[in-house]
């Protein structure tokens, strides 16, 4: 038998000079998925399943009177309530707050990310790139995905946390940056959008989106009106119905788009006939 000759053990300094190379690898940077919440027990444990792979899940929850923040504790996230609502800027700027992570990506509750948007997500965070990242939505309306409708929107959701200074906004609120011009990547994959799950649910959003455009507008010195909120909701309807092929959808389909158009024209109508007590006081 051949006796093979052990390996020689490491001397001293190869074995320091190890462990230093260990250490001081770089460790890569580190993700914050963000979420606000309002009486959204119905859909926060799949939003929040979907983001479990973040270093840092946190949820900033504006009052809820059903199980909203038990439900999300115990999908591991970290909760804080803001009852005082102040609009959806300052709401954002309350996650950020909270974020601690190298990148920050804000989800809303009625989002679920798919394997490949993480897959995505992952690996922007994981370049360590200095920019601003963009989703695609694949919209999801009255239990039946719209695979057919162009969804032409892409929305700024994944930042460099050191590069966000702050939300400005009530609604469709505008990220400020520290630098600008910074390039903008839109993500693989999308981003699946709970957007209307019953009638009544829809109804109530037409309501909130309607004031609070209304307030947007006026804030803006517009003028609103019968003619211009026919307008604006005619254009709306035609241009996701025909255009982004809707009208391929069926029922779903129509009652998306019809409305979203109604919202249209219903925060002009608000404009002019509720001017004087329009208020952004219209929570999540």
């Amino acid at each position: 038998m051949i006796n093979k000759a052990a390996p020689s053990p490491l001397t001293l300094a190869e074995n320091q000079q190890a462990i230093s190379t260990s250490s001081t690898a770089p460790a890569l940077p580190t993700l914050t998925i963000a979420v606000l919440t309002k009486n959204e027990a119905r859909r926060i444990s799949g939003c929040l399943q979907s983001a479990a792979f973040a270093d840092q899940l946190i949820v900033v929850d504006s009052g809820s009177t059903d199980n909203t923040r038990e439900l999300a504790q115990a999908a591991g996230a970290e909760v804080f309530n803001y009852p005082d609502w102040q609009g959806f800027g300052v709401q954002r700027n309350r996650l950020l707050a909270h974020a601690k992570s190298d990148y920050i990506f804000f989800l809303d509750a009625d989002e679920v990310i798919t394997p490949e948007l993480r897959t995505a997500l992952q690996a922007a965070v994981h370049s360590g790139a200095r920019a601003v990242w963009k989703i695609r939505w694949l919209q999801v309306a009255f239990n039946r995905e719209l695979k057919y409708f162009r969804s032409q929107a892409t929305l700024e959701r994944l930042f460099r946390r050191d590069m966000l200074l702050e939300y400005v906004g009530i609604v469709h609120e505008q990220a400020i940056l520290t630098n600008e011009p910074t390039p903008r990547v839109i993500l693989d994959g999308k981003l699946l959008h709970y957007s209307r799950e019953t009638v009544r649910g829809s109804l109530e959003k037409l309501l909130q989106y309607s004031m609070l455009g209304a307030a947007k507008r006026a804030e803006k010195g517009k003028r609103g009106g019968i003619l211009r909120g026919a307008a604006s909701g005619l254009s709306l309807f035609l241009r996701l119905y025909i255009v982004q092929l809707g009208f391929l959808c069926g029922g779903p389909g129509f009652l998306h788009c019809f409305f979203v158009a109604l919202e249209g024209f219903f925060r002009y109508v608000a404009l002019k006939y509720d001017y004087d007590s329009l208020s952004s006081d219209v929570a999540r």
